[in-house]
């Protein structure tokens, strides 16, 4: 593998690997805990609507031109990321790169786009609003990082999203969308020189066109706090009780510690039949269909859930055996 900074300030990272598919991905270090001086949730909007037109192509044309390679194109938000991605043959990997950094610094945001796609976001919330086993962790770490950047939700809420226009969209953009804040990642079976050069030509392409407009704000790890102490019930008149047991985790870079948490979260409700948790709630009481323990790391702090749902009647049941369990870890640790 090999790893670099191109002159413009983008880092990246290429490594020769598989055999007829490539994978390239553009990484910007801003997410929805980024927004302070913007509306909630407009980091996730931005990925929605960098795809709307460039300065020189439309939303049709973007939306397609991998597509009709037979690869794919799509795009994620997280607290503290926007990432765009492509899958492609290896062939066209140059194509896909060169789509990534035209969206990322060429979008235009027209506004008759922006007023559809705000439907689309909307909608998107409700969706989550009618999903109590997916809106009870926005609950969670909502309450959890109550007071911090973390605390905001990803999506936004229906108003925030009604009230961005495109001037705001673009600011964002030029606020964040800069050299320092940019990873350029590509993974093919392709030789690795030949993957540098591509990105470091990319990168020298948009040298004028990520200036930053703006003094970039930075968090800090005191802007987090230790996580808030709760314990709160949410009546929805739902079958079926979602409950989850958590607090604040290491962050990204507690490595050892980061490590640790990994492995006893695999262990207390990880994948397999015969974690802690679902052998026990699951397979020997039947009071649950499912029990996951995640663990989600940031920057300066990280959350680690146990999750599960079960009919009323099981959750004190639930609630003491999980509390058992974390006992006994921390007895025999």
């Amino acid at each position: 593998m090999i790893t670099g900074i191109t002159e413009e300030g983008i880092k990246y990272a290429v490594r020769n690997a598989g055999n007829a598919v490539a994978y390239c991905a553009l990484s910007v270090k801003a997410g929805t805990a980024d927004e302070a001086g913007f509306h909630t949730g407009i980091a996730h909007f931005v990925e929605h609507t960098l795809f709307k037109g460039t300065a020189r192509h439309d939303a049709d044309y973007i939306n397609n031109r991998l597509e009709r390679l037979g690869g794919e194109l799509n795009a994620y938000t997280t607290k503290e990321e926007i990432v765009l991605h492509a899958t492609v043959l290896k062939k066209d990997i140059a194509k896909a790169a060169s789509l990534l950094a035209e969206i990322a610094f060429e979008s235009t945001f027209p506004e008759e786009e922006i007023e559809v796609e705000k439907g689309v976001v909307i909608d998107e919330i409700a969706s989550y609003k009618d999903s109590p086993s997916e809106d009870i962790y926005d609950v969670f770490e909502e309450k959890l990082f109550a007071g911090s950047p973390l605390s905001s939700l990803i999506l936004g809420t229906p108003e925030s999203v009604q009230a961005m226009d495109s001037e705001e969209l673009r600011r964002f953009r030029t606020t964040f969308f800069t050299p320092g804040r940019i990873s350029f990642t590509v993974v093919g079976p392709l030789p690795e020189k030949k993957m540098e050069e591509m990105v470091r030509s990319i990168s020298a392409k948009y040298r004028n066109a990520c200036a930053c407009g703006a003094k970039c704000p930075e968090r800090k790890a005191s802007d987090i706090g230790d996580g808030t102490v709760f314990d709160e019930t949410i009546d929805k008149k739902d079958h079926q009780v979602n409950c989850l047991i958590g607090g604040t985790a290491p962050s990204m870079n507690s490595e050892e510690d980061r490590l640790a948490t990994i492995l006893l979260c695999n262990m207390l409700g990880g994948p397999a039949s015969n974690s802690i948790l679902g052998r026990i709630l699951r397979e020997r009481h039947g009071w649950v269909y499912n029990v996951e323990c995640s663990y989600t790391p940031y920057s300066d702090s990280g959350v680690a859930i146990i999750a599960f749902g079960c009919d009323g009647e099981n959750l004190p049941k639930c609630e003491r055996v999980i509390r058992r369990q974390l006992h006994l870890l921390q007895r025999h640790r």
